[in-house]
């Protein structure tokens, strides 16, 4: 994806069965060069499923400041990122909300997807 076109894309995941994600979900999570995870063990099974040779990063509320700085900078690189937490939209009960802030602030572009919420 082009420095135009860079963003992060707020993906919802399954909060149960693998099938249910939207098309569209599996597709940024192809396609997007950064995966930035609740928990990158417990979004492996998904990923791996999914084909999805991004590489990722850890996004919690143990390093919620550091991962949004990471993300920033992926973001003003030109490399979108796409958040994800364990299951669910990101921001619900995880550091998400505090992660799509900080990018806000600087400026980066944020799309979120519609989905699964838990």
């Amino acid at each position: 994806m082009t420095e135009e076109y860079a963003a992060l894309y707020v993906v919802p995941t399954p909060l149960g069965n693998l099938a249910d994600l939207t098309r569209r979900a599996e597709e940024i999570l192809r396609t997007v060069p950064w995966i930035a995870a609740e928990d990158t063990r417990h979004s492996a099974p998904l990923l791996k499923q999914l084909g999805a040779v991004a590489r990722t990063l850890p996004a919690h509320q143990h390093n919620e400041h550091e991962a949004a700085v990471r993300i920033v900078e992926r973001l003003q690189a030109g490399e979108s990122v796409a958040l994800i937490s364990d299951a669910g939209t990101p921001g619900i009960s995880d550091p998400g909300a505090r992660v799509v802030a900080a990018v806000r602030a600087a400026g980066c572009r944020v799309v979120p997807l519609p989905g699964p919420c838990a």
